[in-house]
């Protein structure tokens, strides 16, 4: 039978060694727990290509010239064919064609338009009388007339200018249709993201560390700079939220991103700051803050370094959940009128314009933006509780062991 010990090595005196283990962090754990939910690494996938497509975006690499109106106006889906309405006008007789006009009676013949022979000779019906030796040719019939298009190629010529290139021949439809502009509504959809996703993500950034940093210090100071900050978290959660934002966004009137993360980000650190400010008050009575407080370690340091490491999971998590609540705060601004400027397109501003083209038949923009919207949402909102799941330090080791 073989001795306790035989198979550990022995060292250079010939006294045997046992081998150091280390234990997984926090971190390392949490990785391994999310890893082990399918649904959690489904959804973290999602949004990285989300966040991919946002950054290839923002430096041109997809969506460049989205605003090219590159259709025609409410270019129909591919699968769906042309638009009737878009074609060429029936000959007359045939069905859908317009009916002739009726037989003018005697007294509407007998009516002199005084300008007739004029917009006959600009519309090419009638051929212009000779004012010159060298009367302009009549324009060729159907075209319409340019006044002043010689004097345009004058004041070119004499700066040098090129002539303007010929008007780009438009697809009657697009891939998965376009708006009102004849825009490519998945090119646009592509660059909606990035104004929604930066949206969300900065202002969840700026309401998380302004929900840190006042839980923090009401947590733990306490006394009367806790009172302090309670009565104002209480004065911002008395109002109705989205009553709230509408206020501050009528303050500022200036409409914009930045505008727009600061709307958000100034009115959404309310649950931040209250969970971090009861695992504050939680932390700031245990040993190892009362051991930095006896070697000497400054409030900030014992705040920031010292319990901050151990609540950091908390703010993680508060920050993606902040982050799915503000990309549809930012729709509602924009569909509402009070999110981005005219020049710059997101989700809620497309959502804005399809509401008008539903009444007209057109759907495509309304169910990109829709989609595009939703399937981040979901998952964002799944990969969210599988990050809590994670990083939930009572979980030991895998789910299910």
């Amino acid at each position: 039978m073989a001795t306790p010990g035989a198979t550990l090595p022995r060292a250079a005196d010939g006294r045997r060694e046992i081998p150091h283990t280390v234990s997984p962090g926090l971190w390392t754990l949490a990785w391994r727990r999310l890893r082990a939910d399918r649904v959690g690494m489904v959804s973290l996938a999602i949004v990285a290509a989300f966040l991919a497509m946002m950054i290839l975006s923002a430096t041109g690499l997809i969506a460049k010239d989205w605003a090219r109106e590159v259709g025609v106006n409410y270019a129909p889906p591919s699968f769906l064919g042309a638009d009737v309405e878009a074609g060429a006008p029936a000959a007359p007789g045939a069905p859908g064609a317009p009916e002739a006009a009726p037989p003018a009676s005697d007294h509407q013949s007998s009516i002199v338009d005084p300008l007739a022979d004029v917009i006959a000779e600009l519309k090419g019906a009638k051929p212009a009388a000779p004012a010159g030796p060298a009367a302009p040719a009549a324009p060729a019939e159907g075209r319409s007339v340019d006044p002043l298009a010689d004097v345009m190629a004058d004041i070119r010529a004499s700066k040098g200018a090129a002539a303007p290139a010929p008007a780009e021949t438009r697809s009657a439809t697009l891939p998965f249709g376009g708006d009102k502009w004849g825009r490519d509504v998945i090119a646009k959809t592509i660059k909606g993201s990035e104004t929604s996703i930066f949206v969300g993500i900065m202002s969840a950034i700026v309401a998380t560390a302004l929900g840190t940093l006042f839980g923090a210090i009401a947590g733990y100071y306490g006394r009367w700079v806790d009172d302090a900050f309670n009565w104002f978290y209480s004065v911002f959660n008395s109002i109705p939220y989205l009553l709230l934002i509408l206020a501050v966004a009528a303050v500022l009137q200036q409409k914009g991103v930045v505008t727009i993360i600061l709307i958000l980000g100034l009115t959404g650190w309310t649950g931040v700051f209250r969970l971090i400010r009861a695992e504050y008050l939680k932390h700031k009575a245990r040993e190892y803050v009362q051991a930095a407080d006896a070697i000497g370690a400054s409030n900030a340091r014992r705040m920031f370094v010292h319990i901050f490491p151990n609540v950091s999971h908390v703010v993680l998590v508060q920050l993606s959940i902040l982050a799915v609540g503000f990309i549809k705060a930012e729709v509602i601004l924009s569909f509402l009128g009070f999110g981005v400027p005219v020049d710059v397109v997101s989700w809620g501003s497309m959502l804005n314009e399809a509401q008008n083209e539903l009444i007209l038949g057109k759907w495509w923009q309304l169910v990109a933006a829709t989609v595009a919207m939703a399937t981040l949402v979901t998952a964002f909102s799944l990969f969210t509780d599988a990050l809590r799941d994670a990083l939930d330090p009572k979980l030991k080791g895998l789910k299910g062991h």
